[in-house]
């Protein structure tokens, strides 16, 4: 944590310390800093999700910072759900600093497990619009996090992760760079054993990404999977 953004992590977590309060033992209030995203939770108020001071930043959370800081927006009222099986409606506001910079976030979590069983109950007379809410998963490692990511893009594939042909890999790293994994230590890695090869080849598959994307935002075509690559 920088020192100049101290003063506001201090505000966020009065904040959260005060809305856990308000809102009892049904909440959870989370404070995350950016500074270092695999040990970004740096205060918790509630036990919902189970986590400890110094967890990793959601998948969410990764997406969202991998986009310009004018691009960054908050997130209100989304579904999410724990492992052990607690439905939540949560809200993640992100936190800047005097310059606009994107610096960390409040995650705001209220289980609404019951409401929702109530719902089911009354829903003739509850009605909802339906719409995509963002998907959020909440992790205690940063292996937890690289993992998960992984096999949800790997899982598309219906074949072993070994399996898979040379522009199918591509593309893996491709949706994972445009999820944030990369943004994790020790990513590229895990990736490179799961598929079954070199690191050094998907640090070379990564690089022309960037560089592919890079040159479309400014202005020119994305280049083929089959430019310049090689396994």
């Amino acid at each position: 944590m920088r020192k100049s953004d101290e003063f506001i992590f201090r505000q966020a977590i009065r904040v959260a310390e005060i809305l856990h309060k308000m809102l009892g033992s049904s909440s959870e209030i989370a404070v995350h800093d950016f500074s270092d995203l695999e040990r970004s939770l740096i205060h918790v108020s509630g036990t919902l999700t189970n986590r400890q001071i110094g967890s990793p930043a959601t998948d969410l959370v990764l997406k969202e910072v991998k986009k310009p800081n004018d691009e960054i927006r908050d997130i209100p009222n989304y579904l999410t759900r724990t492992k052990d099986g607690k439905v939540m409606k949560s809200s993640t506001v992100f936190l800047k600093n005097q310059k606009g910079d994107v610096i960390g976030a409040l995650c705001i979590n209220i289980d609404i497990s019951l409401l929702t069983h109530v719902s089911m109950v009354l829903q003739d007379f509850i009605r909802t619009e339906e719409h995509e809410s963002p998907v959020e998963n909440f992790y205690t490692t940063v292996h937890d996090v690289i993992d998960e990511m992984i096999n949800q893009v790997i899982k598309e594939y219906n074949k072993p992760a070994t399996a898979l042909e040379m522009h199918e890999k591509i593309e893996v790293v491709r949706k994972l760079e445009e999820r944030g994994a990369f943004l994790i230590k020790g990513a590229l890695d895990y990736l490179a054993t799961m598929l079954g090869v070199s690191k050094y080849t998907l640090y070379n598959y990564l690089q022309k990404i960037r560089a592919q994307h890079e040159y479309a935002v400014k202005g020119g075509k994305q280049l083929h999977d089959s430019n310049g690559f090689n396994s």
